[in-house]
């Protein structure tokens, strides 16, 4: 059974920076695809970056350049840099692994509980 557990969330001012992290607990971290989503309230969850198994990323639009995903396969983590935070960042943080990268979270089948981000103006 796959475990994800996010960490890293809080509040910060406009143009600030915050790291998620997200520790996985599986025999097989590298056979998933790793991604984060966001949902703020009344707001459907969103996606926000994907990386594969062999590293390659991928970005929504709103966060193009501004965030950065990353994973290191010999801690079970993953984690989401995200520079030059806007007010419309707020929003409860998930992260969900799945046999394939992909953008669409009913592709994901584990996820983690969120950790809330708050940005300020």
């Amino acid at each position: 059974q796959v475990q994800l557990v996010e960490s890293g969330g809080g509040s910060v001012q406009a143009g600030g920076s915050l790291r998620l992290s997200c520790a996985v607990s599986a025999r097989a971290f590298t056979n998933y695809a790793m991604a984060w989503f966001r949902q703020a309230p009344g707001k459907e969850r969103e996606f926000v970056a994907l990386i594969n198994q062999v590293g390659g990323s991928y970005y929504a639009d709103s966060v193009q350049g501004r965030f950065t995903i990353s994973r290191d396969n010999a801690k079970n983590m993953v984690y989401l840099q995200m520079n030059s935070l806007k007010p419309e960042d707020t929003a409860v943080y998930y992260c969900a692994s799945g046999p394939a990268a992909a953008t669409s979270a009913d592709r994901y089948t584990n996820w983690g509980q969120g950790t809330q981000v708050t940005v300020s103006s």
